[in-house]
């Protein structure tokens, strides 16, 4: 081997060290983007969410019928 040759093994390293480096800001990239765009948070409507929560068992019958009527807004007065 000369002086200031790189073996094979250390080129092996050092471009696996390189693949998981950008591999690393890829993802990084990817997951700021998604971030960014609000991917991953809920979307859906209030009433939606409140039909799961029944469905699931989270509330009762009578917890869903009122907090129906408290998002449908105020009844119209006489």
């Amino acid at each position: 081997m000369h002086d200031g040759d790189v073996g094979t093994g250390w080129m092996i390293v050092m471009m696996l060290g390189m693949a998981i480096f950008w591999g690393l800001v890829i993802l990084g990239g990817v997951w700021l983007l998604r971030e960014a765009l609000g991917r991953g948070r809920s979307t859906r409507d209030p009433l939606s969410i409140l039909d799961s929560r029944l469905a699931t068992g989270e509330i009762t019958v009578s917890e869903y019928e009122e907090r129906k009527k408290r998002l449908a807004g105020p009844a119209p007065g006489p």
